[in-house]
């Protein structure tokens, strides 16, 4: 069976994005930007609350976020709708019931490098956002991605956040990457 094509909708656009694995974090001088991102996946549905702040001025920023999968394998992940909230909205969402997941994002253009607190210390993700299918598929990995994970569903926020230490570390080892079980990466 064909998978419908993924198309704009009036308030979401098409997500495109892939996702690629490191055996560490960048050395700090590449690095342009960096926040502390909080995710709260909330219960039962397809909605992320996000709590980002910049470790450089300390503003943040707050955000809900909808995702609805493609049902389909490829840099386009689906549709993505995003609403940005005061702070007073965000902390009344904030008490809903949520897994949560946190890290470090570094910019280190054109990617961003997410670097998991524990449990999922040891894990680096790197991702590329682009605006058009030709420019995701010509996009060429700098050396020091170790895979590229934009199809394994394992390395999605939504599984991550229920994702447990040895579940992490088995994934890890199907890539070759075998970080330090109990020391966590800071940034």
């Amino acid at each position: 069976m064909t998978a419908e094509p993924v198309r704009e909708e009036k308030y979401a656009r098409i997500e495109r994005e892939r996702r690629f694995l490191l055996a560490g974090p960048p050395p700090p001088a590449p690095v342009t930007a960096s926040r502390r991102i909080t995710d709260r996946y909330l219960a039962g549905t397809r909605l992320r609350l996000r709590r980002s702040e910049s470790l450089t001025d300390g503003s943040r920023e707050f955000k809900l976020t909808q995702k609805v999968p493609a049902a389909r394998p490829g840099h386009i992940q689906g549709l993505i709708t995003s609403v940005y909230l005061s702070p007073a909205e965000y902390e009344l969402l904030a008490r809903l019931p949520a897994a949560t997941l946190s890290k470090t994002r570094l910019s280190v253009p054109p990617l961003g490098i997410d670097i998991f607190d524990p449990p999922l210390h040891g894990l680096v993700l790197a991702e590329a956002e682009f605006t058009t299918d030709a420019a995701a598929r010509s996009f060429l990995p700098p050396p020091q991605i170790v895979a590229e994970v934009t199809d394994d569903p394992r390395f999605t926020g939504g599984s991550l956040v229920h994702a447990h230490r040895e579940d992490l570390l088995g994934w890890l080892a199907d890539y070759g990457i075998r970080p330090a079980p109990d020391t966590p990466w800071t940034a």
